[in-house]
């Protein structure tokens, strides 16, 4: 961010023949700050404790920024890897500007850890995602050697083709390579102040800009002279890519959930901003296989994208499954089937597809149209699911709405049809309001609207099948009052995804407390406590466990899951991956960091199977799911069977990598395992439901962990 201020000056202010022929020959564009909020946070951070006279000392208060630390945005994520999610405003603006200018070169400045030096790519030549063309690799090493040239220039250390890598297409230096573009990443030591003690010397502020104003220098030069180059890639990476969809195996793919229209419109305004075209489908296609389970796609609620158009490469990007690698070390993440992540059916279209099933080009994306019907004397019913249901339902409650939760199906006539009502359906009797009717049906129109979910008024409690509205299955529900840890140990990214999602998908904010507060506060008023990955060594546990055996939801996460269980909070047992040894084979002392790394599990999607009945589940209409694992917490399904709502498949990776040692590790145990301790419930969560804020499949099951994990029946999480 700073460089780019220099480096603007030096353009406006500079002179002679060699500046004016960089600025004939190119246009340059500056997007001064991927994370506004972070870079305000933490030059505040480094201002505030700046002395006159310098202090270097790395323990110094001016290095150690205080929890979320870092240049995370807003609700602590970071934007550098939402570039193809884009769930932020400031990436979607910013595919708005990409798409505009589609540029050529696009350079990625960051800094990294202060004992290192600068970094400039190709990247690790093995970790090059395999839909990025050769000649992308090629001219991006051109590049490079303008950018030798400069720091040599300077005496500036520097490296390539290590540590770094362009396989995810969500950061903004690779996000380029899949759109016709070279992606360029800069990595500079941080100074992470004004001037530091590195085992390199004394680590500067302004050297640190210089090293990225002297790069962008030297981009801007070889762009200037290789322009024929680009220009001429990126003609022929859009021809190319045309080319290849002629004989690509997946001529299309096809999408949607019947009984989701807000999921359905959320996953097509994702594809939009990335320039694909997507096409209503035409024709019922009928008992067509996917990860969900055999699915039939209706006409009015599937959607196609054939795979030959410009953005090719990128739709196979979004939606193919990996599982073949070249390198088993990882910068990022190693997979991210969109469809998969927004819980969506979906499948591939070969020889089984044609024009035919092209309806009407999709242009606009609106929010869902919910139906609520005629004003009722006797009582209504919310469909659960919708993906804004929950959000209807805290504005119902907060509005003083009494509500309970079906806990069996049932079917209700209507217009002389049966018609079936699901697990999770919400009732809203008349009778047991506090308010006039009239104002019930002003606040579910409200919803109606607001949120596009579906509500049906009812005359009469009598039911064709299943529970009539009286019956004990429907279980009160209380307004959640939550609360979640955060602050120091507290994996400030997970945080950050619960935070948003709660917030801005729902508009239900969280408390935020620290663990001192957590300590020191009257905790009774939270009736749901989150806590993520971290480490909670701060935190009461005497006091946490009190109040869960009171009645409390507490909702565990990840490495949340393993403190627990080792500070005696709930009823876990783990499996670990046990390493597989080859006693007879010597190894070299330079492969140990290959070995090691490949156990690690960066991030993959893997295949479970969900209990339909089960309170976690209610609104779900498939058997399977996709969950993420970015860890390795493997949880022993728990001895009463009625306690793990989520377990692994059997068909177990669907895209990404797995060690060996990992996957053993990982069979036959639980995705969600659900613990009674007193009067409350502890739901232990191996998986990150909301990564990056784009998991729609998982954050429903989490905001099922919230809304109705108080109903779970005690019975079935005591541990036998």
């Amino acid at each position: 961010s700073n460089a780019s201020l220099l480096t603007a000056y030096y353009l406006a202010a500079g002179q002679g023949k060699e500046i004016e022929n960089m600025l004939d020959n190119t246009i340059i564009l500056f997007d001064p700050s991927f994370n506004p909020d972070g870079l305000q946070r933490f030059s505040t951070w480094a201002n505030q404790h700046k002395s006159k006279n310098l202090v270097t000392d790395p323990s110094s208060r001016e290095f150690s920024e205080v929890w979320p630390g870092g240049r995370y945005n807003h609700y602590w994520f970071d934007l550098n890897r939402d570039w193809l999610p884009a769930v932020h405003p400031e990436s979607q603006n910013r595919l708005t500007w990409f798409y505009k200018w589609k540029p050529n070169i696009l350079t990625d400045h960051h800094e990294q850890g202060s004992g290192a030096t600068f970094f400039f790519q190709p990247g690790v030549p093995s970790r090059v995602n395999p839909l990025t063309p050769e000649r992308n690799q090629e001219l991006t090493a051109m590049l490079g050697r303008y950018h030798s040239a400069n720091l040599d220039s300077i005496g500036s250390l520097y490296f390539t083709k290590e540590a770094y890598d362009d396989f995810y297409y969500g950061k903004g230096s690779t996000y380029p390579d899949v759109n016709g573009a070279i992606g360029i990443l800069f990595e500079q030591a941080s100074s992470r102040g004004h001037a530091q003690e590195t085992a390199n010397g004394i680590l500067t502020f302004p050297f640190t800009i210089r090293n990225q104003f002297v790069t962008a220098l030297s981009t801007l030069k070889g762009a200037s002279e290789l322009r024929t180059e680009f220009l001429k890639y990126q003609r022929e990476f859009y021809i190319n890519a045309l080319k290849e969809s002629g004989s690509a195996v997946h001529k299309a793919y096809v999408f949607g959930d019947k009984h989701d229209a807000g999921r359905n419109q959320l996953f097509i305004e994702m594809l939009r901003r990335h320039q694909i075209e997507v096409y209503e489908l035409s024709n019922t296609l009928k008992n067509i296989k996917t990860t969900s389970g055999n699915v039939d796609f209706e006409k009015g609620n599937a959607f196609v994208v054939p795979a030959s158009q410009p953005q090719h490469r990128l739709i196979r990007a979004i939606f193919d499954k990996t599982l073949e690698y070249n390198d088993s070390l990882f910068y990022d993440i190693t997979a991210w089937t969109m469809p998969l992540a927004f819980g969506l059916p979906y499948a591939e279209l070969g020889n089984n597809y044609n024009k035919n099933l092209l309806g009407q080009k999709v242009l606009t994306t609106a929010k869902p149209i919910g139906t609520i019907g005629q004003k009722s004397s006797y009582a209504y019913l919310l469909e659960w699911n919708d993906y804004y249901s929950p959000a209807a339902l805290f504005e119902m409650q907060r509005g003083g709405l009494l509500t309970k939760v079906a806990s069996r199906e049932l079917y209700l006539s209507i217009n002389g049809q049966d018609k079936k009502f699901g697990y999770g359906t919400v009732l809203v009797s008349l009778q047991e309001q506090r308010i006039s009717p009239d104002s019930v049906y002003s606040l579910l129109k409200n919803m109606v609207d607001k949120y596009g979910v579906k509500i049906q008024s009812l005359n009469s409690g009598n039911v064709s099948s299943g529970s009539d509205l009286g019956s004990r299955y429907f279980i009160n529900l209380k307004q959640p009052r939550v609360a979640m840890i955060v602050g120091q140990g507290v994996n400030a990214l997970d945080a950050g995804e619960v935070w948003y999602i709660l917030d801005q998908r729902f508009n239900m904010p969280p408390v935020m407390l620290e663990q001192r507060e957590f300590n020191r506060t009257d905790v009774q008023k939270y009736n749901t406590l989150i806590m993520v990955g971290g480490s909670y060594s701060e935190m009461n546990k005497e006091k946490l466990k009190t109040w869960v055996q009171a009645g409390g939801t507490l909702i565990l996460c990840e490495e949340a899951v393993s403190w627990a269980a080792q500070n005696g909070i709930n009823q876990v047992d783990f499996k670990k991956a046990t390493p597989i040894k080859d006693t007879t084979a010597r190894l070299s002392y330079i492969e140990r960091e290959q070995l090691t790394g490949a156990q690690r599990l960066s991030g993959a999607i893997f295949g479970a199977e969900i209990d339909l009945t089960h309170p976690l589940a209610y609104g779900y209409n498939h058997q399977y799911i996709s969950v993420f694992k970015g860890n390795r917490v493997f949880m022993e399904r728990a001895k009463n069977q009625f306690g793990n709502p989520v377990v692994y498949s059997k068909n177990l990776l669907q895209s990404g990598w797995l060690s060996l040692e990992n996957k053993l590790a990982m069979d036959n145990t639980a995705s969600v395992v659900v613990n009674t301790v007193g009067n409350g419930r502890v739901i232990n969560m191996a998986d990150n439901l909301n990564f990056r804020g784009f998991w729609l499949g998982g954050s429903k099951m989490f905001m099922n962990a919230i809304f109705f994990g108080h109903t779970i029946d005690a019975a079935s999480g005591r541990v036998e």
